[in-house]
């Protein structure tokens, strides 16, 4: 019997590369990519042509009011990213959301991304 842990990483991987097999990005136009786990998200704007991170931004930089959902928290992840994005010069990016649905958490952090300026 195969074990379930070892079933969902393949699973998971795939979906990952199945985004990813679509999409690059280049210093005018960054990929970005998320990270989510149960507690935190994160997101790099990254040029692949040379292999660098143009910007970031986590949570684990936010400080996170009492009451504040993590919803609202991956929000606030996209906004400071945008903000970041914006400094180095960046308006529009390819939103890579790895292995996750493009559902709550990643969908709030694109839509915080969206209302700070980026395109995509």
């Amino acid at each position: 019997m195969v074990d379930i842990r070892k079933k969902n990483l393949f699973k998971r991987t795939a979906r990952a590369l199945r985004v990813r097999a679509k999409i690059s990005g280049t210093a005018e136009r960054p990929r970005a990519s998320v990270k989510r786990s149960l507690k935190h998200i994160s997101v790099q704007l990254i040029d692949d042509q040379n292999g660098k991170t143009l910007a970031a931004a986590s949570d684990v930089k936010i400080k996170r009011s009492k009451g504040q959902t993590k919803t609202d928290v991956a929000r606030a992840v996209g906004e400071a990213v945008a903000a970041a994005a914006q400094k180095a010069g960046i308006t529009t990016v390819i939103f890579d959301r790895g292995s996750h649905a493009y559902h709550g958490r990643v969908k709030a952090l694109a839509d915080g991304m969206r209302a700070k300026g980026l395109m995509f």
